[in-house]
């Protein structure tokens, strides 16, 4: 044993609870076994009330019911000793931050303010006994042939789990668990099924991560301004709110795409969760608009333009985010070019067309055109230039008529002559109402960064993009 660890003693825990969060249940029974590294010194052992009642998928599991429990302490009868058998002591248990958030909620609730260093033996079992196939409990005494009795008992589970803390002490030849012991060490705050390694792979640089679940599949995807620090954020602080606590327990890996911008990488995490739409990723799905302006031919061989509420598939000329928003700009087009009211529909009741004759077709579909192309003559086509990942390039954030259109990285002896050659040599995207709400706004407040593409004369090449590749705007945006 390393001479640092010669004088800790160990506080090994298991609890059994009636739910998954600490927030919303209850400790049933609790088990505590004083260890000083080599002998167990101290232990104790009770079921507990948790004043409320026991779920029978939990009974199912433990064999713990009301019945057994209805005499038992409750969880203030035995604060004092719970946090005077912990204090001081270094807190292990499978899974630790499981136990551990019940644990502190409780003896918090009881006036105890208490925190401890912890130490996991799913992650200790990674680190000394790496590859295995399972790092559950149950399966892990199996492979190394640990007895295990009255399984989901707080008793039973937590002498197993003495028992693999010992080996995994004895066989720690390499001294992962002094490491893992340092006030500076992350493993501890780390998810118990993440490897430290996908961690430290993480850079400090902007870009957008990606979290996965045991079978691969991504829950989470997010932006950062400096990953590491972004995703480390996730495993810090003492929140006990269900989602969270499930959200830890199902991270199994990340991975990354470095962007060069922020801005890069708010746009990136946008088109991931449209893509990929991960259970735990929730604010972004609330920002879709929910009106649009339709366009559509009745069965008059009138040409309508109509305001209404945007469905998911929808196509429309343009999205609002309110219904007025959407009216206004129509009553002004309608205005502007002498469009027949009855051919357009506000969000109200469709009015009765027989009312006086509807004016001449082909006259108003003319200017129905006239009015569209109008609205698209407004769109801008604009890029963003800005630095890129390293010194060899710039990156791009095509806006094509106003709709973020493609995004990329422009090498600095790339032979690129004209807008299109630029547009095309970027990842083309789909975008939404907030994706380009975000690039309006970094638009307003960085314009020296913005070039207007829609000047120059592409046909003959006549593109100043030796200035373009300096990062120098040709033109302001507006």
């Amino acid at each position: 044993m390393n001479d640092k660890m010669k004088h800790i003693e160990y506080a090994i825990v298991d609890i059994e609870t009636t739910g998954g969060n600490a927030s919303g249940s209850r400790i049933t029974e609790i088990a505590i076994i004083i260890h000083d590294g080599h002998d167990i010194i101290d232990r104790f052992e009770t079921l507990v009330n948790p004043e409320k009642e026991i779920p029978l998928p939990i009974f199912a599991l433990t064999g713990i019911d009301n019945d057994m429990v209805r005499d038992a302490p409750l969880f203030g009868d035995i604060a004092e000793k719970v946090f005077t058998m912990l204090e001081e002591r270094v807190f292990v248990a499978h899974n630790v931050n499981f136990d551990y958030s019940f644990v502190r909620h409780q003896l918090e609730e009881c006036g105890y303010k208490w925190n401890a260093r912890k130490l996991c033996t799913v992650r200790m079992s990674r680190k000394v006994r790496p590859g295995l196939r399972s790092y559950s409990l149950g399966k892990l005494c199996d492979t190394l042939d640990i007895p295990i009795e009255n399984r989901h008992r707080a008793g039973g589970d937590a002498d197993a789990t003495v028992i693999l803390f010992t080996r995994l002490m004895e066989w720690d030849t390499e001294n992962h668990i002094p490491d893992m012991l340092k006030k500076t060490s992350k493993d501890q705050r780390l998810p118990p099924n993440l490897p430290k390694a996908d961690f430290e792979a993480l850079p400090g640089k902007p870009g957008v991560y990606y979290l996965r679940n045991r079978a691969g599949k991504i829950i989470y995807v997010g932006k950062a301004v400096n990953l590491k620090k972004r995703v480390a954020s996730h495993f810090s602080g003492h929140n006990i709110n269900p989602q969270r606590q499930h959200f830890l327990r199902e991270i199994y890996s990340v991975s990354f795409e470095i962007c060069a911008t922020e801005l890069m990488a708010l746009l990136l995490e946008c088109i991931e969760i449209k893509r990929l739409w991960p259970a735990y990723n929730r604010a972004l799905k609330r920002f879709e608009p929910k009106y649009g302006l339709f366009c559509y031919e009745g069965v008059n061989g009138y040409t309508y333009l109509a305001v209404g509420k945007l469905a998911k598939h929808h196509r429309c000329i343009q999205v609002f985010n309110r219904e007025y928003d959407g009216i206004r700009l129509l009553r002004e087009l309608a205005h502007q070019f002498g469009l027949d009211h009855r051919l357009c529909r506000y969000g109200q009741p469709i009015p009765d067309d027989s009312a006086g004759a509807l004016p001449d077709m082909a006259e108003h579909n003319a200017l129905m055109d006239e009015a569209l192309q109008s609205l698209e003559s407004k769109r801008p086509t604009f890029a963003i230039i800005d630095k890129g990942r390293d010194a060899s390039e710039r990156s791009c954030v095509w806006v094509e008529k106003g709709n973020f259109y493609a995004m990329g990285y422009i090498f600095n002896d790339t032979d690129l002559n004209t807008p299109e050659d630029i547009r095309d040599s970027l990842t083309r995207y789909y975008g939404n109402h907030y994706m380009m709400q975000l690039i309006y706004a970094f638009a307003e407040k960085f314009p020296a960064k913005v070039v207007d593409m829609s000047k120059g004369n592409a046909a003959s090449g006549d593109y100043p993009y030796d200035d373009l590749q300096h990062g120098e705007a040709l033109f302001a945006y507006r």
